[in-house]
């Protein structure tokens, strides 16, 4: 084997014009692929991380009413639906999957929500000591909810970066009074969104589309909610997973948990807010056009492949000779065979591998004049890499049968 890989070395640089005009229809084809490949990953990253956020696994599971969000600011409260505990809180992070589970209770909009004269727009949460870890935010001033705060009924309040320079307009937040229908409010604290757990802005219309529109969050401790709204609204959960790629099964595993023990009523269920299934959507819609490129540059590797055949049969002809005289001294028929087959599967095998070169370097050329996303697969290369070797084997075989039925003593006579 390394004697055949050897002579097929010294007869691809015995021939290079050649030997590289052969090449190219693989090269070509090889990096068509490559560079399309790569566009496809980095796309679908891309996607992942403006819908999701780079890092950020949470998925939230709420009440959902007629195929809609259950609103309790706008619908009575459902019947039949149970208090989530910390012990069923605690046995949800159990699943598999979940590495977090929170609970907490939402308007996204809250009104008469003052400072001073200014009126605030934003969402307001009635959260546990949990929802900021699991949720993925950091403290950047202040403090956090503490568990006796909740014990307590201490009427403090979170504010987040939004909120707090929209509101506060560049007075600090901490310590300020903060008036939530009518009952004031502390603020204890200032948080902001994890950066791994944020959507990627990168335009204008990214911003619109994921951060535009937000006027900030507050957040208040859970046994505080009362105070404000109605005592026994259902509860939401927001559940970390282990991984993004996890948000779907673990949304699932928690919703079907809650829905088999904490409800009596069919009018109301949980589901998860599956952002990953969203993404995952948004990909294939993206990728389903690239997958026909693939296929048109394909056909590129056919015609390489027919070029490497017809080579292959130059070469078996300029060699009868050679040939016939290997085979007169002895050498058997398999010999012969594997040897040209060799040749040909180290020719298109080299054409694969610097075909993938050019497709990583024809990607980020693209990336750069385009302004897209590109990502390498490394498994993309190495199949690449293997596919051009099985058409070297595939289309060389004709050639090689040729060589190893040669007549020897024809074969030392032909001119």
């Amino acid at each position: 084997m390394f004697e055949n890989i050897s002579l097929s070395f010294q007869g691809i640089w015995g021939h290079k014009m050649r030997s590289l005009l052969t090449m190219l229809g693989i090269i070509i084809g090889i990096a068509s692929i490559i560079s399309i490949v790569s566009t496809i990953k980095g796309t679908n990253e891309q996607i992942k991380q403006n819908l999701i956020g780079a890092g950020n696994n949470v998925v939230t599971v709420r009440l959902s009413q007629d195929d809609g969000d259950y609103e309790p600011a706008y619908s009575p409260l459902p019947q039949g639906v149970s208090v989530i505990t910390e012990e069923t809180r605690a046995s949800l992070e159990k699943l598999e999957n979940v590495e977090a589970v929170s609970l907490y209770r939402e308007r996204s909009w809250a009104e008469n929500v003052y400072f001073r004269n200014a009126a605030f727009s934003g969402a307001i949460l009635g959260v546990d000591r949990y929802y900021l870890d699991a949720a993925g935010y950091s403290v950047v001033a202040g403090r956090a909810i503490l568990q006796e705060d909740i014990d307590a009924c201490r009427k403090i309040v979170l504010v987040d970066v939004d909120a707090g320079s929209k509101l506060f307009q560049g007075e600090n937040p901490v310590g300020q009074t903060v008036e939530i229908k009518g009952e004031p409010f502390t603020v204890a604290g200032v948080v902001t969104k994890n950066a791994a757990a944020a959507p990627k802005i990168g335009s204008v219309a990214d911003y619109e589309m994921y951060a535009g529109s937000s006027a900030g969050k507050m957040f208040l401790p859970e046994s505080c909610w009362p105070i404000i709204y109605r005592f026994d609204e259902p509860q939401s959960v927001a559940v970390r997973a282990r991984s993004t790629d996890d948000m779907t099964k673990a949304g699932k595993a928690v919703a079907d948990r809650l829905n088999s023990e904490q409800l009596s009523d069919s009018a109301v269920r949980y589901a998860a807010n599956d952002l990953m299934q969203q993404a995952s959507d948004l990909q294939e819609l993206a990728s389903a056009a690239n997958r026909q490129l693939i296929w048109i540059a394909g056909i590129s590797l056919l015609v390489g492949g027919i070029g490497v055949m017809n080579i292959m049969m130059v070469s078996v002809t300029e060699r009868t000779k050679e040939i016939g005289l290997k085979k007169a001294i002895g050498a058997r028929r398999r010999r012969i065979l594997s040897q040209f087959l060799t040749e040909a599967a180290v020719l298109t095998g080299l054409g694969g591998f610097f075909g993938v070169l050019a497709g990583i370097g024809l990607a980020k050329l693209m990336s750069f004049i385009s302004e897209t996303p590109w990502a390498v697969s490394v498994p993309a290369c190495v199949i690449a890499v293997a596919f051009s070797t099985v058409i070297g084997l595939v289309f060389g075989l004709v050639p090689a049968v040729k060589a190893s039925k040669l007549n020897p003593i024809e074969a030392l006579n032909r001119e």
